[in-house]
């Protein structure tokens, strides 16, 4: 199930976790990734989503890059994540990468993303231009007023945080988001991110995981 290096567990081609942790985790996670694969039947096929999520700390951005690698672990699929927050959190930049396989991942690094959520102006400026030709952008028109510079790629147009105050708190535009590209990528499923939820967020109340199930429904519907 991998090696400890530097204190640390990587499971080759399924998890790339940059935070540590201890072996019983290690070891749910592997589970977790096992039962996926035989609850959903998987037999090695070639989907791949590489998606490179980012914004303001504070946006929910990591947090929401781990629901979609947990959930794609439910689902039954290999997957990474990669942050890059450090000093820049809370009121600066934060992004992560995720890629969600049916195959094992070489590595955790995504340079081309398939598809991109940018929440603020300057990670529509840092990312568009690495984006796949084709891929598909979700721009947080709440924040974003620019428009994408490309014409071979697919920009969605979402207001998220207009949308999560109309559920009841902004705290949940990145649900918004993320429903939508559920939607148009069918990376990992809905239900897989609703079960997921309480994992990835385990001292939120029952009032607050509806919100973000509300959010992630709304951002489907888009």
């Amino acid at each position: 199930q991998g090696a400890w290096v530097k204190g640390q567990e990587y499971l080759p081609g399924v998890f790339g976790f940059s935070r540590t942790y201890s072996p019983p985790d290690v070891e749910h996670l592997w589970e977790l990734f096992l039962w996926g694969r035989a609850e959903n039947n998987i037999d090695g096929g070639t989907m791949y989503q590489g998606v490179i999520m980012s914004g303001f700390g504070g946006q929910g951005i990591i947090s929401a890059g781990i629901l979609l690698a947990y959930s794609g672990m439910v689902d039954g699929k290999h997957v990474t994540f990669f942050p890059a927050y450090g000093a820049e959190m809370r009121g600066g930049t934060a992004n992560c990468s995720v890629v969600v396989s049916s195959e094992e991942v070489a590595s955790p690094v995504v340079s081309n993303p398939d598809s991109l959520i940018v929440m603020n102006e300057p990670s529509l400026a840092r990312f568009e231009p690495a984006l796949k030709p084709e891929g598909l952008l979700l721009i947080n028109t709440s924040l974003i007023s620019s428009k994408p510079e490309r014409s071979d790629i697919n920009p969605v147009m979402i207001a998220a945080n207009k949308i999560a105050e109309e559920i009841g708190s902004v705290k949940c535009a990145n649900m918004v988001m993320m429903g939508a590209l559920l939607n148009r990528t069918k990376a990992v499923s809905l239900e897989s991110v609703i079960k997921t939820l309480p994992k990835v967020y385990p001292r939120a109340k029952k009032e607050i995981l509806d919100m973000n199930v509300e959010a992630l429904k709304r951002g489907a519907e888009l």
